[in-house]
């Protein structure tokens, strides 16, 4: 059984050279499903165009603490949050009164855990943000369509097809189709719960080697409850239990040689 957590660790320090900077932190994070408190105290920072991985039991608070950051918890009755998070470099609190949710999503992209393509065409799935965001110009929706397929490494699939339902595409394909929808709005976040669990290993690999690449173009979030795939994509790595942050550092330092026994435990196997 794993003792009562300690205080967290909400820094890391880097193997060579500076920290990069930070795209957003989660500052005295908590949050309540009604009278239950899901997520306690958080502080942790996000660094730009780095991939941060989420790990931890089922039920640990990885997937409603991603969901913090883009305000999907809105969306259900009696939620509520506590403390900031902090987008940079404007320093908006995201979870502020004042922010309009709608303008929250805009910024910060999500990829489900099954691709959750619209019951539209190819082209009209990418198109739809772009539409709602009121980009009407016929070329200018053509170059952000392609602009997005091609980082989403869809495009040579999908350019002679672009008219087809996107429910003609493979699961592979679907949840590439999905993350090039997320990046068309040029999301400055990009949020992604369990993208590959519903997916084979052949469709994992290529979605694992497009996270990598776009990190160059967008700082990512990741949720993934399978630790070889954190080891594999991510920058920094957080170890969560019961709603609280256990451990947070360079991804290296995290699976190597962990600060806690509690994380040592989870990720040897001996815990969770």
């Amino acid at each position: 059984m794993v003792s009562t957590p300690a205080p967290q660790v909400a820094s890391a320090e880097p193997k060579v050279g500076p920290l990069p900077s930070i795209k957003t932190e989660a500052r005295d994070l908590s949050f309540y499903y009604g009278s239950f408190k899901a997520l306690k105290s958080l502080n942790m920072p996000i660094y730009q165009h780095r991939v941060t991985a989420l790990i931890g039991p089922s039920g640990c608070g990885k997937s409603t603490f991603l969901r913090c950051f883009n305000r999907m918890h809105d969306l259900y009755p009696d939620t509520r949050y506590e403390g900031e998070i902090r987008l940079l470099p404007d320093n908006v609190n995201l979870l502020a009164k004042s922010v309009d949710p709608i303008e929250v999503r805009m910024r910060i992209g999500m990829v489900f855990q099954k691709p959750n393509p619209f019951p539209k065409t190819i082209y009209e799935n990418v198109a739809y943000g772009l539409r709602v965001r009121g980009l009407s110009s016929k070329n200018l929706l053509d170059d952000k369509v392609e602009e997005a397929l091609r980082a989403a490494a869809l495009w040579d699939e999908a350019k002679d097809r672009l008219e087809d339902l996107a429910f003609n595409l493979s699961g592979g394909q679907q949840q590439r189709l999905c993350i090039a929808r997320a990046l068309a709005t040029d999301p400055e976040l990009l949020l992604f719960d369990e993208p590959t669990s519903a997916l084979d290993p052949i469709a994992t690999a290529s979605i694992e080697e497009l996270m990598t690449r776009l990190k160059d173009k967008v700082t990512i979030l990741v949720v993934t409850h399978n630790m070889q795939q954190a080891a594999r994509v991510s920058d920094y790595t957080a170890y969560m239990y019961l709603g609280e942050l256990m451990e947070f550092g360079e991804t290296d330092q995290i699976f190597i040689k962990p600060k806690r026994k509690e994380t040592e435990d989870y990720i040897t196997g001996r815990f969770g």
